[in-house]
């Protein structure tokens, strides 16, 4: 029980940022995705992290809201993929390998390892994540999200 409160406590939602701030109001939920068998027929619903162990799928989800008068445009969300869990599936969202200081496709980065060489970067490598929102009109509102595996 103590493993899985720590885990929960390190799945708390990522603080997204945002380069406009003030113009775009954002919120955060995770949630543990759960199969359960109802009737014969499995479906995958969305729960409250109360308990997670490793190699569950969480999807973190960022809510955005524009809550001025004005078009907002080209609009950037961050999110930092926190280290109890490693990103489950690429998206359509370019990803940091470095902390947030690059970001790209994850099929266009690489890792330098430790003798020089490098390699493919993977999904355990993503550090954050990153969406550009081309138009968001006054009161526009959405979500985006990332599922992770729990380490």
């Amino acid at each position: 029980m103590a493993l899985s409160i720590v885990l929960v406590m390190q799945l708390a939602v990522p603080m997204a940022h945002a380069q406009q701030p003030g113009a775009v109001e954002l919120s955060g939920q995770v949630k543990v995705a759960r199969t359960v068998e109802e009737n014969g027929v499995q479906r995958t619903v969305l729960e409250d992290p109360r308990q997670v162990i490793p190699g569950d799928r969480v999807v973190f989800t960022t809510n955005y809201r524009n809550t001025s008068a004005e078009l907002v445009e080209d609009f950037v969300v961050t999110n930092p993929v926190p280290g109890a869990v490693a990103l489950s599936e690429d998206g359509d969202f370019d990803v940091s390998i470095d902390g947030a200081k690059t970001f790209g496709r994850l099929a266009s980065l690489s890792v330098t390892l430790e003798d020089g060489a490098s390699r493919p970067a993977e999904l355990a490598d993503v550090t954050h994540v990153r969406w550009t929102l081309a138009r968001l009109e006054p009161g526009a509102s959405g979500a985006v999200t990332y599922t992770a595996t729990v380490r």
